[in-house]
């Protein structure tokens, strides 16, 4: 059984005019909401063995905010360039590729492709994640021991929780 954990990033600045998209930085909403959301995956008792994490700085600071909190070691944290407005095929590849020793995977990534990836992967079953808000958390459990398998495996458990769901 595996679980895969897909993260948007949380609410990041507009503010900083000549700051390129890449380097925007979370804002005071977003500095609220990526504690608030670790902790409730925390609740959860879901323990990472692996955060992957675009580059972009509103991307790796969520999940820096959540990997303190998690309290998952330096070695299971990965930076990825390409997760940074990353397609849903990405994803499939990154995903696929990934080690079978990983059980619980984290990625931390943007819209559209983190939104389309959760929307093939809930297709599974039968729900419609049609977007993820910021700081937006979706999981699922994957009847698979083999990464590579995870998208023809049945999904058996799912959770879906996001800033402003209370």
């Amino acid at each position: 059984m595996k679980q895969l954990v897909l993260v948007r990033h949380a609410k990041s600045s507009w503010e900083l005019g000549d700051v390129t998209d890449f380097n925007r930085t979370l804002n005071e909403r977003g500095l609220r909401d990526a504690p608030e959301m670790a902790a409730r995956v925390k609740k959860r008792a879901i323990m990472p063995d692996l955060i992957i994490t675009s580059t972009a700085v509103r991307a790796k600071t969520t999940a820096t905010i959540f990997k303190e909190i998690l309290q998952v070691p330096d070695s299971a944290f990965q930076l990825d360039d390409e997760l940074y407005l990353a397609e849903y095929t990405y994803f499939m590849k990154l995903v696929a590729s990934c080690s079978d020793d990983v059980n619980t995977l984290m990625l931390f990534s943007h819209n559209p492709g983190i939104t389309a990836f959760a929307y093939l992967i809930s297709s599974k079953i039968n729900v419609r994640i049609d977007d993820i808000p910021t700081c937006g958390v979706f999981s699922v459990h994957i009847d698979t021991e083999h990464w590579k398998d995870f998208l023809n495996a049945p999904v058996t458990d799912w959770f879906f929780d996001y800033p402003k769901l209370v």
